[in-house]
């Protein structure tokens, strides 16, 4: 299937073009937990629609949801994005442990891995060290807050916690990935579409 090239999108009226409907059901049937997430997500998405930011809609999706301690996996360099949105959450209620992707010092070459610029320290990105600092806190929802790609595959893979994207890292589009998306520069000349 090739949904994104779809011109009706029939499914929004109920066509199930890949006849797994009743498999699917069963499948939320079977894990309550993951039943109330999507009913919670659901209802965030009904109550606050075209209302409330991203920030809002976490907020309210971990009240819902009885989380109280939240956990935030941040870029070293949105330290001040995390930083307020920390002091955003502890002033709305909730325990907040924010880790920062340079935990633990590892230098790169120790791993053998690429440096930006060679001849300086440069320690690597430890998304699978957040996630098990977070782990080891007892966070009940985890916040990527600008980790890098593939850093936040393996925080995500890690996590015990369940995880949300509050910021995606895009050095390039200020971090609003979406830009390329509706950009005919970038259509044409990146893309060649």
């Amino acid at each position: 299937m090739k949904c994104a090239y779809c011109q009706d999108k029939a499914c929004y009226q109920g066509k199930d073009c890949f006849g797994r409907k009743i498999e699917d059901l069963e499948a939320y049937r079977e894990n309550p937990q993951d039943t109330r997430i999507s009913r919670v997500a659901t209802s965030i998405e009904s109550d606050g629609y075209m209302k409330w930011c991203r920030v809002e809609e976490v907020i309210e999706f971990a009240r819902r949801m009885g989380y109280s301690h939240l956990g935030i996996a941040f870029c070293v360099g949105m330290g001040r994005e995390a930083e307020t949105l920390q002091r955003i959450l502890e002033k709305e209620g909730f325990k907040v442990t924010s880790v920062c992707c340079k935990m633990g010092g590892i230098e790169k070459s120790e791993l053998g891995f690429k440096h930006i610029k060679e001849g300086r320290y440069e320690a690597i990105c430890n998304s699978m060290g957040q996630a098990r600092a977070l782990n080891e806190a007892g966070t009940e929802l985890n916040l990527i807050v600008g980790l890098c790609i593939g850093h936040d595959i393996l925080f995500t893979k890690y996590s015990q916690a369940p995880v949300t994207t509050v910021v995606v890292k895009d050095r390039v589009m200020a971090h609003n990935p979406a830009g390329a998306l509706y950009s005919g520069y970038y259509h044409r000349n990146k893309f060649g579409i």
